[in-house]
């Protein structure tokens, strides 16, 4: 298990919501990057140094500090797009082979490189912009119903990462809630909800999401 690359965005022009501009456009870089904490959401700011996101209102912050993608759905996306899809392009700051990114726990902590420390906290929902970012028409839905989403990450521990780190489980929480199963249960399959509540480290506002799903 090891980071094929990390990725920072440039930004771009944003025709698909009414915002300045977007970070989806993330390109490899050389070198170590540095890791912190961000802070709360609304400011832009992320746990990569040189990046940051644009629609400060669904992401960035703690919660969404660091996103990673794994090479191999990536590879699977390109042979049902039949297009290549270089690292970084699905917006992510890390992409990753031999790491099960959609089978890992809610609260299951990483370790990249010798300091870093990351936690999983919730998956990616997809936007107008990821569909016009890859100019594929019906791409929210298709990309819904893989329930494929990828990790959002949180930040426990700083330092720096580059390509090629190794990444190890260091913490595995004793629950079933997988990265995959919150994604299912936030998009088609509503009833799986109240699964999630056994995951201490969700979002407090998906855990919210959950209880009022109980009180149905």
């Amino acid at each position: 298990m090891k980071l094929l690359s990390v990725n920072i965005g440039k930004p771009q022009p944003n025709p698909w919501k009414r915002l300045s501009a977007t970070g989806i456009d993330k390109r490899p870089v050389d070198g170590p990057v540095a890791v912190a904490a961000p802070g709360p959401k609304g400011t832009g700011a992320v746990g990569l140094a040189g990046d940051r996101v644009y629609d400060v209102k669904h992401h960035g912050g703690s919660d969404q500090a660091i996103y990673a993608y794994a090479r191999e759905d990536l590879d699977g996306w390109e042979n049902e797009l039949g297009r290549l899809l270089e690292n970084g392009v699905f917006g992510e700051n890390l992409t990753t082979v031999g790491l099960n990114v959609n089978g890992a726990l809610i609260g299951e902590r990483w370790r990249i490189g010798p300091d870093v420390v990351l936690e999983v906290s919730c998956p990616r929902i997809p936007c107008a912009t990821f569909q016009g970012w890859l100019e594929r028409d019906g791409w929210v839905k298709r990309f819904t119903q893989a329930a494929l989403p990828g990790a959002y990450l949180r930040v426990i521990a700083p330092g720096d990462i580059r390509a090629g780190d190794p990444v190890e489980i260091v913490r595995r929480p004793d629950h079933d809630v997988t990265v995959a199963l919150v994604f299912r249960a936030m998009t088609l399959e509503p009833d799986l909800l109240p699964r999630l509540l056994a995951a201490d480290a969700l979002p407090e506002e998906t855990r919210e999401l959950a209880r009022r799903r109980m009180t149905v």
